[in-house]
């Protein structure tokens, strides 16, 4: 079984406050991308095996895609094994959420071949368990997310624009990220505002509320956050913002020939540039 893994970008990610359990409230705008991964899931005898096409990746119980499977199988007592086969487009330490685009994905196959019948909001609250952004990839639909990540209320909008995803060859730790981020110096943009551009098809006030709050510390992480942000405005985006915890930046424009001309100069500084759109 073959099963598309899309990753996600965040127009808008607020960190409201540190809570005492040590993790953080977040108000955020996500939204899924065409980029993705592709898992090819197999039932076998017994055991779980993972590969993948990109060697920086464990294929032990540190994956997430172990980690689901292994999950499903203790809940609902199956005894047959899985394999998977993870080929890698989404890049890592990216701020795409690329592993808990494969766990959700894996989910979601796991469903099917095993006929569990489970709805995506039974497949939402697994997924919970072991990554925060699991719940949102396992819809794969725009939506303001709320909490740590559990909370998700879906946008009716779509945004008419293209993408560009440019990363640097340094990537970042979301647990460094949030252990460097000073709530009184980081921005923190209007979510609410960001939603209500989105379902009035407003694509400047889209760009006018772009914002993310650990911009602030990714940046002191990475040098190159900035740069590429400078370049791409400087190209002609019409706004351009990390993603996530970073270091992947995009930029929004509607323009093709800018895409086109944009992706060509990146391309030829930067180790990861690609074209997107929003997934539908």
């Amino acid at each position: 079984m073959k099963e598309r893994a899309y990753a996600k970008i965040n127009l808008a990610l607020d960190v409201k406050r540190r809570r005492e359990d040590g993790y953080h409230d977040l108000e955020m705008i996500m939204a899924p991308i065409t980029l993705h991964d592709l898992l090819y899931i197999d039932v076998i005898d017994e055991g779980i095996e993972i590969s993948t096409n990109n060697r920086m990746i464990p294929v032990n119980e540190k994956n997430i895609v172990y980690k689901i499977i292994s999950l499903v199988k203790d809940i609902y007592h199956i005894e047959k094994g899985v394999r998977v086969h993870i080929f890698k487009h989404i890049p890592m330490q990216a701020g795409l959420a690329g592993g808990s685009a494969d766990g959700a994905a894996c989910l979601r196959a796991l469903n099917r071949l095993f006929r569990l019948n489970l709805g995506y909001d039974v497949l939402a609250e697994l997924g919970g368990k072991v990554g925060a952004d699991i719940p949102f990839c396992v819809y794969q639909k725009m939506a303001f997310v709320q909490g740590t990540g559990e909370k998700l209320e879906f946008i009716n909008g779509k945004l008419d624009c293209h993408l560009l995803l440019v990363k640097p060859k340094r990537g970042v730790s979301t647990k460094l990220a949030f252990s460097r981020l000073d709530l009184a110096q980081c921005d923190h943009p209007d979510c609410g505002k960001m939603k209500q551009a989105i379902i009035n098809h407003d694509y400047q006030g889209v760009i006018d509320q772009l914002g993310n709050s650990l911009e602030q510390p990714s940046l002191q992480l990475v040098k190159d956050i900035e740069q590429i942000r400078e370049d791409l405005l400087m190209l002609g985006f019409d706004g351009a913002l990390m993603s996530g915890s970073g270091s992947c930046v995009f930029g929004l424009t509607r323009d093709t020939q800018l895409l086109d001309r944009a992706h060509a100069t990146l391309r030829r500084k930067y180790p990861f540039v690609c074209r997107s759109m929003f997934q539908s």
